[in-house]
């Protein structure tokens, strides 16, 4: 129930989609609302993950594809490659068949910007363009001295592969004018020309700031490494110079494409995407002699393996808790104070009546969740992992959560609500970006041998289901409370099934004792509070999701150490290349951290 810090009287519009509800006497509309919650500290304590911002206006189409686009550069920071190449263990023949790879690549890009050069008619443009083409006639110089270094000319031993192949023709067939959408007889004119100049770089813009994204995500992992093999390719790319060429590319590209139109640039926003996908196409046809940690379900044997995801829901799956949405549905559809209600319906409390209800349980329930946080740290710092005193303290938290939601049992502020409005509200919820997919892909991966379930301490299951069968979702288990309900109206009572932490990963054991034991079990828990702390330990990946800092005080003085994900694969690698188990086990104390649903989709499934 810890929505309840989501509801202070102080309420804060935010420019959340309308939700249209219908009951059956009108027709209304029902607008989210966030709550403030009156500390400072509460509030970054259950900050949501990854909360989607409009784009601004200002922003050139350049950055504003790369924003768009994120998910495809998480999913090949994520590729095996890159993964092996960051921990030093890529093996060298696969790394010179990259660069063999690469210096096809590279031609390509050349020929790229000639193109572009040519059909531009801004004389800036053109310098710019020129200055960039030189950029990759020096790297290319560099690769040849590589290869001469080797003592053999890979580039013709090693032909062309067909992820390469896609890439290359794909940028050559754009700078000669054969643009999907676009036909060649309106690229005739020198206007037009500068058109299919902003194509070219629509196709070539993702790649430079992909390779400079990368350069300076596995710069990292350099320091403090003594002779890691590809330290001079990881410093050429994130180098000043070439962050430059690539902010350069992307200057160009919105500087070229400030006279498209919306239809022009919805083009150059598909050629953006395609080149992403491309890119990681190429990087996963690199062929890989040593075995990689990633993705997770990589080796998976159906018939001898089960892969068993568990996730919480409120703020790890939604943007908004569910209980918030629950009081918003009270309170507009509370009947006014003067208002007739029907004999044989249950009594409901009036608006006014209501409002307060509602402010006094949220006052009550912020003061107490803080003090109870507060009270858990009071126990000494532990030296080391100490999972058994946590469990203990824990407790507290366990007592402090059903004691709120007795509380809302009995303030009857739940009574009357309509089974119908509910499963509306559930098909009009906005789930965290990449999460729908996340879900929908190991549903309706074949050759996975795959459960899901949800543990959550949301008062309505039904909630829940509708929300996940909106997005085409319906092989989830669900593990919640649930209202009760009288011919389709609350009664304001609560089956009461999954309240507490305790509760949480109680559910969690009993799941994994009814598994068969035929097979051998990988346990992924999803979660973003101390709520989910006890199942996100068990597992044997615990995957946190936002900034929750409550969690992490309170994980830390139990010895909880917290990874963030990628450089938590990128150690896995450098254990897992000379050992035959990758070692991902429940209570070892660690527990990862990530950014998106996108990450944990590269992470689990990969691209």
């Amino acid at each position: 129930m810890r929505s309840l810090l989501l509801l202070s009287p102080l309420r804060l519009p935010i420019p959340n989609p309308v939700f249209n509800f219908f009951n059956s006497n009108s027709i209304f509309q029902f607008q989210f609302r966030f709550y403030s919650r009156p500390s400072h500290y509460l509030r970054s304590a259950i900050t949501p993950p990854t909360m989607a911002s409009p784009i601004e206006e200002s922003v050139g189409v350049a950055r504003r594809c790369w924003i768009n686009f994120k998910k495809e550069s998480t999913f090949a920071l994520y590729t095996p490659f890159v993964v092996c190449l960051a921990s030093g263990t890529l093996n060298i023949d696969t790394f010179r068949h990259y660069i063999a790879q690469d210096v096809h690549f590279l031609n390509a890009f050349v020929q790229g910007y000639e193109a572009a050069e040519v059909c531009t008619d801004d004389d800036d443009a053109k310098v710019g363009i020129s200055e960039l083409r030189k950029n990759i006639v020096n790297e290319l110089k560099i690769h040849d001295a590589v290869l001469e270094e080797w003592g053999i000319d890979l580039v013709k031993e090693c032909t062309i592969n067909s992820a390469t192949a896609k890439y290359t023709d794909f940028l050559l067939a754009t700078a000669s004018g054969k643009v999907e959408g676009v036909k060649a007889a309106k690229l005739a004119t020198p206007f037009e020309k500068t058109k299919l100049a902003a194509y070219t770089l629509g196709a070539m813009t993702p790649c430079m700031r992909l390779y400079a994204y990368i350069g300076k995500e596995l710069q990292v992992f350099l320091e403090g490494e003594k002779n890691h093999p590809y330290e001079k390719w990881i410093d050429s790319y994130a180098s000043e110079g070439f962050q430059a060429s690539a902010l350069q590319t992307e200057d160009l590209l919105d500087k070229l494409s400030v006279t498209l139109t919306g239809e022009e640039l919805a083009i150059i926003e598909k050629l953006y995407h395609q080149a992403m996908k491309l890119e990681i196409q190429f990087f996963l046809a690199q062929p890989l002699v040593q075995k990689a940690v990633i993705p997770l379900s990589k080796d998976h044997n159906p018939a001898e393996q089960r892969l068993t995801i568990f996730s919480d829901f409120d703020l790890t799956c939604t943007i908004v808790d569910s209980s918030a949405i629950l009081a918003e549905i009270a309170i507009i559809t509370a009947p006014k104070s003067d208002q007739n209600q029907p004999q044989n319906q249950i009594s409901r409390m009036s608006l006014a009546d209501l409002k307060n209800a509602w402010g006094d349980l949220s006052k009550q329930y912020t003061e107490e969740y803080e003090q109870c946080i507060e009270k858990m740290l009071l126990t000494e710092k532990a030296e080391k992992f100490d999972y058994g005193r946590l469990c203990k303290t824990v407790e507290q938290l366990s007592d402090f959560e059903k004691r709120a939601n007795s509380r809302v049992v009995e303030s009857g502020v739940l009574k009357g609500l309509n089974l119908e409005d509910i499963k509306r509200a559930g098909q009009q919820l906005i789930l965290q970006d990449g999460c729908t997919d996340f879900f929908q892909s190991i549903i309706r991966n074949e050759n996975l041998n795959a459960d899901i379930h949800v543990l959550s301490y949301c008062w309505c299951g039904d909630l829940i289901r509708s929300s996940f069968s909106s997005g085409g979702i319906d092989g989830l288990d669900i593990h919640a409370n649930e209202l009760m309900f009288q011919e389709s109206l609350a009664t304001g009572e609560i089956v009461k099934k999954v309240e507490s932490p305790i509760d949480k990963v109680q559910a969690f054991s009993k799941i994994l004792m009814n598994c068969h034991n035929d097979k051998k079990n990988l346990t992924v828990y999803i979660g973003d509070s101390v709520g989910d702390l006890l199942c996100l330990l068990e597992a044997d990946v615990g995957i946190v999701l936002g900034s929750s800092s409550s969690l992490r005080r309170v994980g830390n003085n139990f010895g909880v150490s917290f990874v963030p994900l990628f450089p938590g694969v990128v150690q896995k690698q450098k254990i897992y290349a000379g050992s035959d188990s990758s070692s991902w086990m429940g209570l070892s104390g660690v527990l990862y951290t990530a950014t998106s649903w996108a990450e944990i989709h590269a992470f689990v499934l990969g691209s």
